[in-house]
């Protein structure tokens, strides 16, 4: 008999184990009667709030993330069209830019290179490394620029060792704000540049909102959500200009032999996007 009551007990044991896993207690996927959050139309752990969609992280840093576009994988550039003073009559043609191993390298003279995507708030990874042989200075030393919507750039630059003004120098905002830091790493080394850009928002021709860009420099923060003034340029302050709500990235061909890798970009979207 009692060898019965223990056997009946450890099978209600499990049964009451197995409904904790299939049926949630109260609360555990949230509630219907709680305090709204403030400028939300959601509750504090609304039961109806959509769920994040999954996205699988790549397998080690740098790495692409399942829902990245890979703009540059090692092989080829198809992602990416000729636009420059080369290109035909100012449109975009084929790039001309050297792929070697794994990289490809600004072909100077040939002209910028743009992404046949377009993109507008988006999180972008690139690695870059200026010629180990080192040969000029300042501004004509390992130049290159990552242009986000192909106005908003990010200074590519070999900064070890050689001066230059500050807002021009590796990860600046260019010509508007310098780096906190200089975390360079040397002529010939890979860099990192990790960035979040969360892109203007324009009313007609008036500016309704500036853009923002957060820039991680070979793990270092270099900004942090700080306001663009206006589009890149050179000797003066830049300014906005209307554009659609998403452009083509742009690598700049600045005259010097840079070489780029694994570039890849996610599209931003707004929160509690229902799942597909």
């Amino acid at each position: 008999m009692f060898r019965n009551i223990a056997v009946l007990g450890l099978v209600l044991l499990a049964g009451w184990a197995l409904a904790q896993t299939q049926s949630p207690h109260k609360g555990e996927l949230g509630y219907d009667d709680t305090p709204y959050l403030p400028g939300q139309k959601w509750r504090v752990h609304d039961v109806a709030r959509p769920r994040p969609r999954m996205v699988t992280p790549g397998a080690a840093y740098g790495q692409p993330p399942s829902d990245a576009i890979v703009l540059f994988g090692g092989k080829d550039l198809s992602h990416w069209q000729l636009a420059g003073k080369r290109a035909n009559r100012g449109k975009v043609s084929d790039p001309t830019w050297k792929v070697g191993n794994g990289y490809f390298e600004v072909a100077g003279g040939t002209g910028d290179l743009v992404t046949r995507e377009k993109f507008g708030d988006a999180q972008y990874h690139v690695e870059w490394a200026a010629p180990a042989e080192i040969k000029g200075s300042s501004q004509s030393r390992g130049n290159s620029g990552f242009i986000i919507m192909s106005r908003y750039e990010i200074q590519v630059l070999d900064s070890v060792d050689n001066p230059t003004y500050a807002d021009g120098q590796a990860a600046s905002i260019y010509g508007q704000w310098p780096p906190l830091v200089n975390a360079s790493r040397r002529a010939g080394e890979w860099q990192t540049f990790d960035i979040i850009f969360e892109a203007p928002r324009f009313e007609g021709d008036k500016l309704a909102k500036p853009g923002y860009a957060t820039v991680i420099h070979n793990g270092v923060v270099m900004h942090h959500h700080q306001e663009i003034i206006g589009r890149m340029a050179h000797r003066i302050v830049g300014t906005y200009a209307p554009h659609a709500a998403e452009e083509p990235l742009m690598l700049q061909d600045h005259g010097t032999p840079v070489r780029y890798r694994n570039i890849w970009v996610r599209r931003l979207g707004a929160y509690d996007q229902p799942n597909p």
